[in-house]
């Protein structure tokens, strides 16, 4: 046991001495963590708005003042006809047109939307806000209650999901170049030689990227918590034992990388086509599941951060208990012992 105690503590000493990696390990985080929490966010605010309408009546006016008071939508002009509203939009003077008809006041209806849909998400969100706003028939906002987000912030949807990406990263990119390099240098060759067993060699050397990854989760949900105002709904100890399950996966699927690549730059580009692109684009980070292609799907069902960040939304957002996510720790957990054994069956037939 001291012996293998040692060579975590060498790992370690080496990892902690390499301060371009401790910078992308904590710093990647960080960063990512406030662009998608500030900058990069779908929420709608201060959408330029061209108000079109012929009647002065009071529930128009009330209507355009609901409107501009919002934190939504901006009143940048009123106009008289649709088309200049239209021409407005084309000229990228405005993002949205409200087209109020005569008979808004007597009827409540005839209001129609002129949209710039470039952006067809925004612009479905765009008109969604709008009709909360002025679309109801007794002249008031729509009582609308927005369960799990009542402030709608895409804070909510980003963090689970940069957990999920950066666990995986981390743990997986990381772990796979580490053992890559050790057999580019021929040091490998060296530790194996070694009185203690292969295998307590490689677990040596995995074991401070995955202390690293639960230091980077610890940071990640007091960002969430403190900075983002994302609350944590669910029980913290179920949280951080299915973020546990996932980071041995991801530190499997490093292993395994570890031993299909010869060298670091193999090992960097399988691990940018084996995880980050289907981590962005298939995981449902960014893009819903249910709404790609059956084929995309299907090839989904074979990404473990779909299921991570699944499981992280209705635990931290939703405050499910485990059984409602006993499906996504069931397939993270399958995966993980089928990505350990064939690790660990490929590196000993590397040793022989």
């Amino acid at each position: 046991m001291r012996k293998f105690l040692s060579f975590v503590i060498k790992e370690a000493k080496h990892i902690l001495r390499d301060k371009r990696t401790m910078l992308i390990l904590f710093g990647m985080p960080v960063v990512l963590m406030l662009l998608f929490g500030f900058a990069i966010t779908t929420d709608v605010k201060n959408v330029r708005t061209v108000v079109v309408t012929s009647s002065q009546d009071h529930l128009t006016r009330r209507a355009i003042d609901r409107l501009a008071a919002s934190e939504y939508f901006t009143v940048v002009n009123a106009v008289a006809t649709p088309a200049e509203a239209e021409r407005l939009i084309r000229n990228q003077k405005a993002d949205f047109a409200i087209v109020f008809g005569q008979d808004f006041a007597s009827k409540k209806s005839g209001v129609q939307f002129i949209v710039d849909g470039s952006d067809p998400n925004m612009a479905q969100q765009w008109t969604t806000y709008a009709m909360s706003v002025v679309a109801n028939q007794q002249g008031g906002p729509v009582n609308m209650k927005m369960l799990y987000n009542p402030s709608m912030k895409s804070a909510y949807n980003f963090v689970p999901a940069i957990m999920g990406m950066l666990l995986m990263l981390i743990c997986a990119m990381m772990t796979s170049i580490s053992i890559v390099r050790e057999k580019e240098k021929g040091t490998m060759e060296v530790l194996l030689v070694s009185p203690v067993r292969p295998i307590m060699i490689i677990v040596a050397k995995v074991v401070p990227y995955m202390l690293l990854a639960v230091l980077i989760l610890v940071t990640i949900l007091l960002m969430s918590r403190f900075v983002l105002d994302v609350p944590l709904q669910g029980s913290l100890v179920w949280i951080v034992l299915v973020s546990l399950i996932y980071i041995i996966l991801a530190l499997s699927l490093g292993l395994l990388i570890s031993n299909i690549a010869k060298t670091q730059l193999m090992a960097l580009l399988l691990s940018a086509m084996v995880l980050l692109m289907p981590i962005v684009m298939l995981s449902g980070m960014l893009f819903p599941i249910e709404s790609m292609p059956k084929v995309l799907q299907w090839v989904s069902a074979i990404v473990p951060p779909r299921y991570y960040i699944q499981a992280m939304r209705k635990l931290m957002i939703m405050g499910v208990g485990i059984g409602e996510v006993a499906r996504e720790v069931a397939i993270l957990g399958g995966m993980t012992v089928a990505l350990l054994a064939l690790s660990l069956v490929k590196f000993k037939n590397r040793l022989e």
